[in-house]
């Protein structure tokens, strides 16, 4: 479960984002239309149990190696695209997440398809337009949206449309694999807007910390 603040609306970074996915034609399911309209909400809740595959010898071997995080998982270099991570689900369908729609951080909507779906997570860590995959899973996720909760881990929260399908997933340890790298820079030039969240200040730091001139370069 995620807090977000201040979606900032942002129609070329919608489009670069599903640009990115290979389809810009994606009909995107609303909680709307999968709550309370036709049984949509319970259909999913009974044909979706989320079969993610466990993590591969090789990538647990790798593992190992790391540091640990708060969370006691692996922390990976921006290098090591396939790795082990903590996952928690969240849906905007939860009371603080009711004032925000269906929209993500970024004030687009979020996504749930059979192709691509939204995920949230510490920009720092992922930033924005990170598309990704999860073992065992065919569906493309990417991250849109970000929390208080996920500030200063490597967490990932996965939306889902209904609280049903949130609690079916729960929290897990999954292998995933980046697809596609995000933008710091755009990450950074949403951040700057919001500083004064803790949390929104805390990723920007980090992203600067990290990659000193996206700072100057957000600032633009």
């Amino acid at each position: 479960m995620i807090s977000r603040r201040l979606p900032l609306a942002a129609a070329a970074l919608s489009t670069l984002l599903l640009a990115s996915c290979g389809n810009t034609s994606l009909a995107i399911l609303p909680k709307s239309s999968l709550q309370g309209l036709g049984g949509f909400g319970s259909f999913f809740s009974r044909t979706e149990s989320f079969p993610t595959a466990a993590p591969s010898a090789k990538t647990l071997a790798s593992a190992a190696t790391k540091p640990k995080d708060r969370h006691h998982m692996p922390v990976y270099a921006f290098a090591d695209r396939t790795r082990i991570i903590r996952t928690t689900a969240y849906t905007a369908s939860e009371a603080d997440h009711i004032v925000y729609g269906n929209s993500n951080a970024t004030g687009t909507p979020l996504r749930y398809t059979d192709r691509v779906r939204s995920a949230a997570a510490d920009w720092s860590f992922y930033p924005v337009g990170t598309v990704f995959r999860i073992s065992g899973l065919p569906y493309l996720y990417v991250v849109d949206d970000y929390g208080s909760a996920l500030a200063g881990n490597a967490t990932v929260d996965i939306y889902e449309p209904t609280k049903e399908l949130m609690n079916v997933w729960g929290s897990r340890q999954v292998e995933m694999t980046v697809v596609q790298w995000g933008s710091f820079t755009r990450s950074a030039e949403i951040l700057r807007q919001r500083t004064s969240y803790g949390h929104c200040r805390a990723m920007l730091a980090n992203i600067i910390r990290q990659k000193p001139d996206v700072g100057r370069v957000a600032k633009l």
